[in-house]
């Protein structure tokens, strides 16, 4: 229920865990940042679900799931912080086989082809494709979108579809921020080409995210009892917010700079900016903590 009470700042996710059965909760720049978990963060869901709570990390990772949970035990996130993970990637390949698009012209580093592994998919030249798959830049530490724009030019000449894997535009990798594929897809929509965009905020992950947290709670979860967790407002709470989700922002993630210290954050423009933005979020906390 709205109200014209600002929107609270909390010191700790233990402040409304109790109203939630369920959290859908993003992971790099909330658990991680992709050098390291966040130890705090890790704790609070750790102890959430510890009080009964089932959590699902949702992720705009381009690979299937299966292979994120030894990425996220490289980082030092603990098993016991979450139940399960929904990916962007799992959303992409449903989509895929769903359409019957088979012969992929894929850009992308060679680390996420574990995306068509196990399936029917090839991997051909521009000239044989059905589709072109986009899971990031190849080397996201040196290229940029500019270095792209001839070849996606060529591929926008040829009438080819690109599937984006990952929305994000970029992430922060330690202090760092490297381009994603979002990037690519807002290049090649520039250039004149479809685009199709899985993953947050676009309905069909969500879809997916819900039939997987109710599986694992053992009940059906209406949206009231879900609470989402998120940095990104593009998507992670654009995304949340359109289904209808009670949302916490967390305001020192990839928007960190925005708002002054990242641990004690210009309160006024963290509110100006999800007003600004259409959002209305359930509570805003600075990073994730119990």
């Amino acid at each position: 229920m709205m109200t014209n009470e600002p929107i609270p700042f909390l010191s700790g996710l233990s402040a409304i865990a109790g109203r939630y059965r369920g959290i859908l909760c993003d992971v790099w720049g909330v658990v991680h940042n992709g050098v390291r978990a966040f130890e705090p963060a890790c704790e609070a869901l750790v102890k959430y679900r510890a009080e009964g709570g089932t959590v699902v990390l949702l992720t705009n990772a381009p690979r299937p799931s299966g292979p994120i949970y030894g990425q996220l035990d490289g980082l030092g996130v603990p098993r016991d912080a979450y139940d399960g993970i929904v990916t962007s990637g799992d959303a992409t390949r449903a989509l895929l086989l769903e359409k019957g698009l088979l012969r992929i012209h894929h850009i992308g580093p060679d680390r996420d082809l574990t995306l068509y592994e196990d399936s029917p998919m090839t991997l051909v030249g521009a000239e044989e494709a059905d589709v072109v798959v986009c899971t990031g830049l190849v080397d996201d530490e040196t290229e940029s979108p500019e270095d792209y724009r001839e070849r996606l030019d060529a591929l926008v000449k040829r009438g080819l579809r690109f599937v984006c894997a990952n929305p994000d535009i970029v992430v922060e990798r330690g202090n760092t921020l490297v381009w994603c594929a979002g990037a690519l897809a807002r290049e090649y929509a520039d250039l004149g080409g479809e685009v199709v965009i899985l993953g947050k905020p676009h309905a069909p992950i969500y879809a997916n995210a819900f039939a997987r947290i109710s599986e694992l709670a053992g009940t059906a979860l209406d949206k009231s009892d879900i609470l989402a967790i998120g940095d990104g407002l593009k998507t992670d709470v654009a995304g949340a917010v359109g289904q209808g989700l009670d949302t916490l922002f967390i305001s020192a993630g990839i928007h960190a700079a925005d708002f002054g210290d990242a641990d004690n954050p210009d309160q006024d423009k963290v509110r100006t900016r999800l007003a600004d933005e259409g959002l209305a979020v359930a509570a805003i906390i600075p990073k994730l903590a119990w």
